[in-house]
């Protein structure tokens, strides 16, 4: 009965531990993925850093350079930065 109950508590360790918090990650990555939209600054995971130009249901084009465009997966994307409007300059 006592080593039951032992790998039970191993269990629910690595369940808190190790994998709640990498489903919330995963989770979170989705939203951020869903929720890209033209104009956003967007890393890939190859380190690219472009301007959402288009964007369909699986892929993105992003504008690295001025009239430079590649096509990339949702999937490999890092890191979203949403478009924010300048702020005015304190004259």
């Amino acid at each position: 009965m006592f080593l039951i109950a032992q790998f039970l508590l191993i269990g629910v360790i690595f369940w808190f531990f190790l994998i709640r918090p990498q489903q919330k990650r995963m989770k979170a990555h989705r939203a951020m993925i869903d929720a890209v939209k033209k104009g956003d600054t967007v890393i890939t995971a190859g380190g690219i850093v472009g301007k959402a130009v288009k964007v369909d249901t699986d892929t993105l084009d992003v504008e690295i350079a001025s009239g430079v465009r590649v096509k990339v997966i949702k999937g490999t994307l890092t890191e979203v930065q949403p478009l924010t409007p300048a702020k005015p300059a304190n004259d």
